[in-house]
C-alpha cells in the first residue's frame, strides 16, 4: 500500500545541516509516510549522509542528478513519488520540522476537507528558536477553511515547505515549479492559493526555517546580490502571468489584489537595500523594478501612501540619486521613531 504523505527533500551541498534535517522528519509523530530525497549535483558528502538513511529506514529513498537547482530538484522528486499517495510536502534539507508539524497539518485537514493547510513557521539560529517575520501577518491567528480573497495576508505566504497539499488538488493544478530561477516558491504558491477552495491556516509553527550563521549564506540572504532582485521581480512577474491568463472573471479581481500586495509589501523590500548595494544593484533595481510597475500600470498607485507613491515616481523617473536620498532620510526617521519608544 502507498503510505499517506509524500515528502520531498532538495539536497545541494548541505552536509553540516542534513542529519537534522532527516532526523526530524524521522521523529514526526506521524510515521506513514515516503521521503524522497533528490541529490542535486552536490560536491559535499551530504549524498553520503542520505544514503546511509535510505540504507537504515525504508521510508528514504535518495534520486541524484545533475546541479539543476532548486525548482528542478522539487520537480525530479515530484516525478519519483509512489503513486497514490493523499498527502504532498516539501522540505528544504537545512531546515527543521517540530514532531508535531504532519500530524497536526493532516489531522486538520481531514477534519475540515480543505485542498490544503499551511502553518506558521520559526527562524532556527544557533541561539534558537524566534518568530519568522515573513509569516507573522498570514499566521496571526489559526483560520480554518478560509481563502486568500478572505484573508489576503495570504498572498505573502510565498514558501513551499510549510504546507501539506492533498496531492489530488496539487496534481489537477498542474503547477511546477520554475527552473533556473531562485525565489521559485512564490510561482506555485500563491496561485495554489487563488485555485483552492479552502485552505486551512495554523497559527502553530509547523516549521522551523534556517538563518546560515557560518558565513555559508542561502543564496536569499545575500540581500544586495543582483541576481536575487532580478530573479525575484521575475518571481513576481511569473504569478502575474499565470493570473492574466485565467479566463476566470474572478481573477481580475485576484489580479488586483496580487498587484496591491506587490506594490504594498513586496517591491518595498527592496528599498531597504538599495542604499546599500553598489551601482550594478541599483541598476538592476532601477530597470527590473521599472518592468514591473510598467506592467501593473499607474492606476494602481492611487490607493497608496504618498511616500510611496513618492518612491514609484522616483524609480519610473531613473532618479536613483534621490531615491537613496528619500529612502535614507525614510531610515533614519524609522530608527529615530524606535529609538522614541524605547
Amino acid at each position: 500500500m502507498a503510505p499517506r504523505l509524500s515528502l520531498v527533500v532538495p539536497i545541494h551541498n548541505v552536509e553540516r545541516y542534513l542529519q537534522e534535517c532527516l532526523d526530524s522528519i524521522a521523529a514526526q509523530t506521524f510515521g506513514d509516510f515516503e521521503c524522497v530525497m533528490v541529490d542535486d549535483g552536490s560536491t559535499d558528502d551530504g549524498p553520503a549522509i542520505a544514503k546511509a538513511y535510505a540504507a537504515r529506514d525504508r521510508r528514504f529513498r535518495l534520486v541524484q542528478q545533475e546541479n539543476q537547482g532548486l525548482g528542478a530538484a522539487r520537480n525530479t522528486g515530484l516525478r519519483h513519488l509512489t503513486p497514490g499517495t493523499e498527502y504532498l510536502a516539501f522540505v528544504d534539507s537545512d531546515d527543521t520540522l517540530p514532531p508535531h508539524a504532519y500530524q497536526l497539518m493532516i489531522s486538520t485537514l481531514g477534519d475540515t476537507g480543505s485542498d490544503f493547510a499551511a502553518g506558521n513557521a520559526l527562524r532556527l539560529r544557533t541561539t534558537g528558536l524566534s518568530p519568522s517575520h515573513a509569516h507573522r501577518r498570514p499566521f496571526r491567528e489559526t483560520r480554518l477553511r478560509t481563502h486568500v480573497s478572505e484573508l489576503p495576508a495570504l498572498a505573502t505566504d510565498r514558501t513551499a515547505w510549510n504546507k501539506v497539499y492533498r496531492r489530488s488538488f496539487f496534481d489537477a493544478a498542474g503547477l511546477l515549479y520554475p527552473e533556473g530561477i531562485l525565489y521559485e516558491d512564490a510561482p506555485v504558491s500563491v496561485p495554489h492559493h487563488f485555485l483552492a477552495e479552502r485552505v486551512d491556516v495554523l497559527a502553530d509553527p509547523i516549521y522551523h526555517w534556517r538563518v546560515r550563521e557560518d558565513g555559508n549564506l542561502s543564496i536569499t540572504q545575500k540581500k544586495t546580490d543582483p541576481r536575487g532582485l532580478v530573479d525575484r521581480v521575475r518571481s513576481m512577474e511569473l504569478v502575474r502571468e499565470w493570473l492574466l491568463a485565467r479566463p476566470e472573471p474572478a481573477f481580475a479581481e485576484h489580479l488586483r489584489a496580487y498587484d496591491r500586495n506587490c506594490l504594498v509589501e513586496e517591491i518595498p523590500m527592496f528599498f531597504w537595500t538599495v542604499p546599500d548595494g553598489d551601482r550594478a544593484y541599483r541598476a538592476a533595481y532601477q530597470q527590473h523594478v521599472t518592468r514591473l510597475l510598467r506592467a501593473i500600470g499607474p492606476e494602481a498607485q492611487a490607493g497608496l501612501s504618498p511616500q510611496l507613491r513618492l518612491k514609484y515616481r522616483l524609480t519610473l523617473a531613473d532618479s536613483m540619486q534621490s531615491f537613496v536620498a528619500v529612502q535614507r532620510a525614510h531610515s533614519l526617521a524609522r530608527r529615530t521613531r524606535k529609538a522614541i519608544r524605547r
